[in-house]
């Protein structure tokens, strides 16, 4: 590890949850004989596995009332052993196969929430204060958010409070206990109301509101009111699954062996498993009134992004209405049909939900490893080959940019070049030749891309297939707006059009404050401390490392005045700036840094996430005797050590309580050994390496060394 400069601005885009498509050239579809919707299903399932990159996935197509049809595409990759033969028969039989649906989850917490809504027992538009009065932040503007809100991610709350959510094997609810406490000390992002950005926060907070309300826990809600009802049987939780086998595999990168099963601990935002079947049949309720009355449905399939700031050129991959990521669907709302669209993502399921209620109609796929988007699509086309059995043709003619020629450009836009930033950052420099560059820095090695300038006021890509705008809005704020199509060979096609950054205003600051906040976050290496022991951020620190190191052969940039898109207010506060609507603007942070009595740097997010110096991390004893025993502090802060030459080369053998877990690190950053993720209780030790302890208070590990 002496070799990595491991820095703190890469573990967080690491552990960023945004969409980068991939697309590998794929066989083009050929005029023949009509397909079966068996034969298009499993096409666009292969396809969607392809482009993603998905081990295993599962399809079905919902039509009045039943299963039309459904498949199973890929399988395991390793000899599952003797340990896992039940799990490979029940795959191969199609009675076991339960995946993750991720943020699909937010359907179901959404319906909860409409439920109780016809009940009479809440209301959309009073604020969460009225439901759940435990409920409070460091900004007076809390007050305002409603449930409505909640469901149409326009709450202006930070995003996404998930420390120690995300987890292996196990079902803790850490993350949803924990949020009010979160949530009580951060301030909001936005006005509430003034637009729609993906916000997980929102619905754990739904999920609070609904036990508030019901009286019942969430799980139980949900089986009595939503699964039971419409005869979900194979739908489940995670406390329901860990130890039985029952999830599907999922794996890492390209690593054979199979991951414990992921969990999430936030129920109502991502917790939720089913089958494909199951998944489609849940969907299917929403096209009559099985589970809700016809106006709540309507209320759901509602524009409701158009409430607050949206780009007002269209369509794109997101639409929000409650609970939905699209209610205008391409290319379903083209032909005039309602098309209401979610997908899921974990770190390693992914789920795809497309429903069209006025057809009777819906489709879910479901993949380990993938990407929810290619899902979605795939779904689509499942849906199309239905509703052309039903003489119900959908025009599916791709979207091109309107008519235009390159033109003089006017000069005062040479005044919009400056720093853009949402989740990305971006320098934008416009000319007066009428060129506009988009230089990305904090990407590695993305090259920058130059853009001409149009009559029809764009800046376009030379292919003349991709669009920028410059955009000036209502709230005083500029926007880059871009604009793309993009064709997937047996997929269908892929609309955008949404604000990309937004234009960061300037925040003067000295040199010495500018040097202080790059050497920290671009030099210094920090360690996270509050995560779980089961916590996935312990294997995506592998990741994290990798793009540190990429990071360092690359010239390092900062923005003037910003560590990242936050404003350096002192020499311990930065503040995130971006108001940015869809999703790119999701999950901002503040950020504070303090040394302790010892000198130590300490970093905290606004989300509780809470790292140290790793130069201050001490190398691990041997002990007397060749044994030694590690404790976790009351303060309940994982322990983390550096295996140095006593130690190195050297076999640890470890008793650890319950609930706890240990992970090792070689020199690269790479994970070597885990008693999370193996089982392991004997591990050899690697030179310049790294170990971490965790736990809870109290939890102490009794080592040996050989």
């Amino acid at each position: 590890m002496k070799e990595t400069c491991r820095r703190f601005g890469a573990l967080l885009l690491a552990l960023a949850l945004s969409l980068s498509l991939s697309v590998p050239a794929l066989a083009a579809e050929t005029e023949g004989a009509p397909k079966t919707l068996a034969e298009t299903a499993k096409e666009a399932a292969s396809a969607a596995m392809t482009y993603g990159g998905a081990t295993q996935l599962a399809w079905a197509v919902w039509q009045d009332g039943e299963i039309l049809a459904s498949g199973r595409e890929g399988g395991t990759r390793e000899d599952p052993g003797a340990g896992h033969l039940a799990g490979l028969a029940a795959w191969s039989a199609g009675s076991n196969d339960l995946y993750g649906v991720g943020s699909v989850s937010k359907i179901y917490t959404t319906v909860a929430v409409m439920q109780l809504a016809e009940a009479g027992k809440l209301d959309l538009d009073q604020p969460v204060v009225k439901y759940l009065p435990n409920f409070k932040m460091a900004d007076e503007r809390y007050k305002d958010i409603t449930v409505r809100m909640l469901l149409n991610h326009s709450s202006g709350l930070m995003g996404s409070s998930m420390g120690s959510a995300m987890l292996f094997d196990d079902a803790s609810s850490t993350a949803t206990d924990q949020l009010l406490e979160r949530l009580a000390v951060q301030r909001l992002k936005a006005d509430p109301g003034a637009y729609s950005v993906y916000c997980n926060d929102g619905f754990t907070l739904a999920q609070l509101v609904v036990e508030a309300v019901s009286g019942a826990d969430f799980q139980d809600y949900l089986r009595a009111h939503i699964l039971d009802p419409a005869g979900l049987e194979k739908t489940a939780f995670p406390d329901e699954l860990v130890g039985t086998g029952r999830a599907v595999a999922t794996y890492q990168g390209e690593d054979a062996q199979a991951l414990p099963m992921d969990c999430l601990g936030v129920v109502g935002t991502g917790g939720i498993y089913a089958t494909a079947e199951d998944l489609a049949a849940f969907g299917g309720a929403l096209t009559g009134e099985t589970l809700l009355k016809k106006a709540s449905l309507e209320a759901m399939a509602a524009p409701e992004y158009a409430r607050g700031l949206w780009p007002e050129e269209g369509p794109d991959a997101l639409a929000y209405g409650l609970g939905w990521d699209n209610v205008e669907w391409y290319p379903f709302a083209q032909s005039g049909v309602t098309a209401l669209v979610k997908g899921g993502d974990t770190q390693y399921y992914h789920a795809g939900l497309v429903v069209l209620p006025e057809h009777e109609l819906a489709a879910a796929v479901l993949s380990s490893g993938g990407v929810s988007t290619y899902n979605e699509m795939a779904a689509s086309r499942m849906l199309i080959e239905a509703l052309k059995a039903k003489g119900v043709e959908v025009d599916e003619t791709p979207l091109t940019l309107p008519e235009a020629k390159p033109a003089p450009m006017p000069q005062e836009l040479t005044e919009l070049s400056g720093y853009y930033a949402s989740i990305y950052v971006f320098r934008i420099d416009v000319t007066k030749e009428g060129k506009l560059t988009l230089h990305y820095m904090n990407t590695p090695g993305m090259p920058d891309q130059t853009f001409t300038y149009y009559s029809d006021g764009s800046f376009r890509d030379e292919s003349n297939t991709a669009a920028l705008r410059l955009v000036k809005e209502d709230n005083g704020q500029t926007y880059l707006h871009q604009w793309t199509f993009t064709e997937l060979p047996l997929l269908g096609g892929l609309p955008g059009s949404n604000y990309a950054a937004m234009k960061l205003p300037e925040n003067p600051i000295s040199p010495e404050l500018q040097e202080h906040w790059d050497k920290i976050l671009l030099e210094t290496s920090v360690l996270p401390v509050s995560e779980r022991y089961s916590s996935q951020v312990y294997l995506a620190l592998g990741a994290a490392f990798a793009l540190s190191a990429a990071q360092q052969e690359e010239e390092t940039e900062s923005v003037p005045g910003y560590a990242g898109s936050m404003a350096i207010v002192d020499e311990n506060h930065a503040r995130y700036v971006p108001q940015v609507p869809g999703n790119v603007g999701r999950d901002g942070n503040d950020m504070e840094l303090w040394r302790d009595e010892k000198d130590v740097l300490w970093i905290r997010y606004s989300n509780g996430m809470l790292s140290m110096e790793e130069s201050a991390v001490p190398e691990l004893s041997t002990g007397r005797d060749n044994a030694a025993a590690c404790t976790i502090r009351p303060d309940g802060y994982a322990r983390w050590y550096k295996i140095g030459d006593k130690a190195a080369g050297k076999t640890m053998t470890v008793q650890a309580p319950e609930d706890a877990g240990f992970w090792v690190y070689d020199a690269a950053g790479q994970v070597t050994a885990s008693s999370v993720l193996w089982d392991q209780t004997s591990v050899p030790l690697p030179e310049d390496g790294l170990l971490v302890f965790a736990g809870d208070p109290g939890a102490r590990f009794q080592l040996t060394f050989r």
